[in-house]
């Protein structure tokens, strides 16, 4: 096992069908300059000196949240990537060893393809996949009458739809601040944003819904040409009442049709929860979620996430806070956050 360099790397990632685009090196860079994190690399090398498994992670610490590794943090892909199981088993034994060794709780592996071991898997999520017609108007088509009134129904109210790029950075950064805050969610910095803007690779595109000039909705795509993800989407609740949030969906599945993509991930949800009946109603099916878990001794599954009803106190406290303050703080804790 090596500690990664560049070399070949990025050539493996786009070679092997059970990577994504967030396996790729320059992930490390931004999560490293955003987050202030140390991401480790973990490559195999076979015989013939070549890559055949990579498994990128990251440690992270916390008074708040304790400690424990993730691969990979702050998106919804990661984990190992191997050309045979065995391969696969030596990088996360050796990932294991490292957690273990500076006393982490657990180790979160985010595959898309699961790995055969002793490793225990999650199974209350799911990723919420639809697949997508060549053309718009046969997806639409296929839609519900009351589904297609709610997509036209904010422009009906004078709401529009603008897609770009970094110029909208700003717009889209005012409604996902504002909607974390209301969730009671600490916020990513803007320049995370920045920075995913930034990588090609990503085919990064925003796309804001406005109400005479205000941003109401605003969501940020990424796009391998095969499937389109939106990992970050937000409405504002003083629109609620003309449904932007149904026309951003409208707009974002229109941009993913007519970039040629097949899949759209609306990305993870609870099992018969709000977000999963939201995506099941675009036609949306629930597609296993393959994360898997190393636990230390004595250790339980982990549940940081704002369903725990034991955060329930702190974001009641945090969806009071001045919205100011809440995006200079949140970036802070947010870093610490899977």
């Amino acid at each position: 096992m090596h500690a990664a360099d560049h070399s070949g790397w990025n050539e493996y990632v786009r070679q092997n069908q059970n990577a994504s685009h967030y396996h790729r090196f320059e992930i490390a860079d931004l999560i490293s300059t955003v987050f202030q994190q140390h991401p480790i690399y973990l490559k195999s090398l076979g015989p013939d000196n070549k890559i055949n498994g990579i498994l990128p992670f990251v440690r992270l610490k916390s008074l708040v949240f304790g400690h424990y590794c993730v691969s990979l943090p702050y998106f919804n892909y990661g984990g190992v990537v191997a050309d045979t199981p065995e391969v696969a088993k030596q990088l996360i034994d050796q990932a294991i060893t490292i957690a273990d060794d500076h006393g982490c709780s657990h180790f979160e592996f985010r595959h898309q393809a699961p790995v055969e071991g002793d490793l225990r898997v999650r199974s209350d999520k799911v990723m919420m996949h639809l697949q997508l017609p060549d053309d718009y108007d046969t997806l639409v088509g296929g839609f519900k009458s009351k589904l297609r009134s709610q997509i036209r129904r904010p422009a009906k109210a004078g709401a529009v739809a603008t897609v770009g790029g970094i110029e909208l950075l700003d717009q889209f950064y005012q409604v996902f601040a504002e909607n974390m805050r209301d969730l009671g969610t600490p916020v990513y910095a803007r320049q995370f944003f920045q920075k995913l803007l930034a990588c090609k690779f990503l085919n990064p595109e925003i796309v804001i819904i406005s109400v005479t000039g205000e941003p109401a909705a605003a969501g940020l795509l990424v796009s391998d040409g095969y499937r389109m993800e939106i990992p970050w989407a937000s409405s504002r609740r003083k629109f609620n009442s003309i449904s932007a949030n149904m026309m951003l969906y409208g707009e974002v599945l229109r941009a993913a049709v007519e970039a040629g993509c097949k899949v759209f991930d609306f990305g993870r949800s609870t099992v018969d929860s709000g977000t999963y009946r939201f995506k099941k109603q675009w036609g949306a099916e629930p597609i296993p979620l393959n994360w898997q878990y190393w636990l230390a001794a004595g250790r339980d599954m982990p549940g940081l996430s704002p369903d725990n009803p034991k955060y329930n106190l702190a974001i009641k406290a945090w969806q009071r806070l001045p919205l100011p303050v809440a995006n200079l703080i949140g970036p802070h804790l947010v870093r610490s956050l899977p």
